[in-house]
């Protein structure tokens, strides 16, 4: 046998009595007496402890199942898709929060068109919500020699306005929608 294979059996042989010196022949929190022999007791008490976790409180207040949100329940995500419905639309990820339309061009003018983009920063409507880029296209013969710039910041603020606007609208719209008049029966008190 070499020396280095008696080496490698030594260390092991080392680590292993080490291992179990170092716990005095006892597993930590192996008492039997501590835990009760019910599963489900056993799950609640580490559940007490903090011992452990449920999906159903990690996904939904301990709901079954998990807490969806979807676009249509975003007013943001709608006001915008609202406002600018008449667009081609290239990329929609809701997920990933943005919105990126194809060149619109209007019938009057073929050699210029606009592309927009809308990156949402947040679900709240405010004005810092939204993150909107508006490029044109202008080209000179039949889409050839075609420059493309980013519009100034009129119009960028004019859409931000009419989505935060609509948005403020669908806010309302569900706010009147969920309310729910206070009453004070099941409290015990009259």
């Amino acid at each position: 046998m070499s020396f280095i294979k008696l080496f490698k059996i030594l260390s092991f042989f080392i680590v292993i009595s080490l291992f179990l010196n170092g716990c005095n022949g006892k597993i930590p929190g192996a008492d039997a007496r501590k835990f009760p022999a019910d599963p489900k007791e056993r799950v609640k008490q580490n559940l007490e402890q903090g011992r452990g976790f449920t999906l159903n409180k990690a996904f939904g207040n301990g709901t079954r199942g998990g807490t969806f949100d979807f676009a249509s329940s975003n007013e943001l995500w709608r006001a915008s898709l609202d406002v600018i419905d008449f667009m081609p639309l290239t990329s929609v990820n809701y997920s990933g929060g943005i919105i990126i339309t194809d060149w619109y061009s209007d019938g009057n003018n073929s050699n210029e068109s606009i592309k927009i983009s809308i990156r949402f920063l947040t679900n709240e409507i405010r004005s810092d919500a939204l993150d909107v880029k508006i490029f044109t296209k202008k080209c000179l013969d039949n889409f050839m020699n075609c420059k493309i710039l980013q519009t100034d910041k009129v119009l960028i603020n004019e859409l931000k306005k009419e989505i935060l606007k609509k948005a403020a609208i669908y806010a309302q719209q569900k706010k009147d929608e969920n309310f729910k008049p206070y009453t004070n029966k099941g409290l015990g008190i009259e």
